[in-house]
């Protein structure tokens, strides 16, 4: 029998009734006006700005399947101009944004050549505040670029490997307390070429429903066979793991060569943090191996930064892979992956992003190393240890104060990232666009990234963040929520105890 030490508040309450028709009805109504324009620009009563088969081409199998395209022409375009804004300053607690004005309802903008100044950024990953242009703070990060230049173009296996890349190394294995590691120059690579190294034909993926695309496409092109479980559920995990011993491969019913689930620290849509405790344990008694994913919670949430690991207070050998980015809390690029000597030694050798992909920049290098020193203290003040106090202590009362606003909000009381439910897709674009009016960039997400009936902003906290500012997106967010009739919140439980209220379970003998 397990539970938690600590308190694991996580929430998931579901929308009134009332909401998810009227969240369909609105799917239902764009849909229908979708076919409606569609017939009139097949008619040539609307101009149509898709990209479309030449006239000495229509003979050729369709490059542009239309009908996939329907979601985008017909329902993304009308709200198109809340996404894919160019900043033009360090994308720190606050930047400025290019403004752009659109003449074709969001087919085309065009830049009108003024700067929207001292927006307040919540849509970043920089948890940390590392995302900052003090000269001071990047004196060594600026000799770094003086002495080795901006690239290295070459692989590490070739002319790319320097000193930097190996002091690097040493302190990541150093801050996560394991054997060795290994850097990365992309972290979405990190994880789609190194799980195809890692497994292959003959091994079995367990994957989190909810994992990121990395992760999908990484299991994709191992050629492994991949069962989904339901998300932080642990009676689906230890069902697919009893049924993956009891019966072995399809057809042969031969031993699995390997079995490894696949998981993420935090989760970047639902702001979960993963029941680590509860899959080591499943891990551990099914004889399978585990894939940390650490790219939003490194850095983000232990007391001294250093993931669901620390987290939980757990061992980090327990954990076979330990991967995780450095573009988030680091404010830089990159990823890693951390464990047994034997595992990274192997991935030097069969890794195609070891083999194939540029190595890392010097001066990223450098700016991993800065801030990574300064969250273990190794740069001789608390500053490091200060930030990660600091942006616990935000993303708590952000949280606490949209719960009381009546708000719902997904996720763990302890994650960064916070979804805020805005269900219809009429509110994605009026909440943007309302948001930037009163000086605040945040993003907003809807289908496909996330099921049909949850459209959502996510707000990122970041330890940079002051109290003044997290009081003016706060005061601005309670009153559009009332002008939008956002507040749906009746503090209910979830309709879904079995998966998202369990602290504790009893694992089967």
């Amino acid at each position: 029998f397990f539970c938690y030490f600590l308190p694991f508040n996580e929430h998931f309450e579901q929308a009134p009734m009332y909401v998810a028709v009227f969240t369909y009805l609105g799917f239902g109504v764009g849909t229908l006006f979708g076919y409606l324009r569609d017939f009139m620009r097949a008619w040539g009563l609307e101009k149509c700005h898709l990209a479309t088969e030449r006239e000495e081409q229509k003979d050729f199998v369709p490059l542009y399947q239309d009908f996939e395209n329907f979601y985008t022409r017909n329902l993304y375009m009308r709200i198109r101009d809340n996404w894919n804004r160019p900043i033009c300053s360090v994308p720190g607690p606050q930047f400025d944004l290019m403004e752009r004005v659109t003449d074709d309802f969001n087919w085309t903008f065009r830049f009108t050549g003024r700067c929207i100044k001292d927006v307040i950024n919540m849509g970043s990953y920089n948890y940390l505040g590392f995302a900052e242009t003090d000269a001071n703070a990047l004196k060594t990060v600026a000799d770094v670029l003086q002495r080795y230049g901006t690239g290295v173009c070459s692989t590490r296996q070739e002319m790319g490997n320097i000193d930097k890349h190996v002091e690097l190394e040493n302190l990541v294995a150093r801050f996560l307390d394991v054997e060795a590691a290994m850097v990365f120059g992309m972290g979405f690579a990190t994880n789609s070429m190194n799980i195809p190294a890692l497994v292959g034909k003959g091994c079995l993926i367990l994957s989190d429903e909810l994992n990121h695309t990395s992760l999908v496409l990484g299991a994709r092109l191992s050629g492994a066979t991949i069962r989904v479980f339901k998300h932080n559920n642990m009676q689906s995990l230890e069902k697919l793991l009893r049924d993956a011993i009891a019966h072995g491969q399809p057809r042969s019913h031969r031993a699995w060569k390997k079995i490894l689930i696949l998981v993420e620290g935090i989760y970047s849509m639902e702001g979960s943090i993963v029941r680590l405790p509860e899959i080591v344990t499943l891990k551990k008694k099914y004889k399978a191996y585990l894939y940390l994913d650490e790219a939003h919670s490194i850095g983000a949430v232990g007391p001294t930064g250093r993931g669901v690991v620390e987290y939980f207070g757990m061992d980090p050998d327990d954990v076979d892979v330990l991967m995780g980015t450095f573009t988030k809390s680091f404010g830089a690029a990159g990823g890693y992956i951390a464990g047994k000597k034997e595992l990274v030694d192997f991935l030097r050798t069969h890794s195609h992003s070891a083999t194939y992909a540029t190595s890392m920049c010097p001066p990223v290098a450098e700016q991993i190393i800065r801030a990574m020193k300064c969250v273990m203290g190794l740069d001789g003040t608390t500053q490091g240890l200060q930030r990660v106090c600091q942006l616990s202590e935000n993303t708590r009362y952000f949280r606490q104060r949209l719960h009381e606003m009546g708000f719902i909000v997904y996720g763990n009381d302890d994650s960064p990232v916070v979804p805020l439910l805005l269900y219809m897709p009429g509110k994605i674009g009026a909440f943007a666009r309302r948001m930037l009016d009163k000086n605040i960039g945040v993003v907003v997400v809807g289908f496909p990234a996330t099921p049909i009936g949850e459209s959502r902003a996510r707000f990122c906290v970041s330890a940079a963040h002051t109290r003044e500012m997290l009081d003016t997106v706060l005061n601005a967010l309670d009153e559009l929520g009332d002008f939008l009739h956002l507040k749906y919140s009746r503090h209910s439980r979830s309709s879904h105890p079995e998966l998202y209220n369990e602290t504790s379970f009893e694992l089967e003998d």
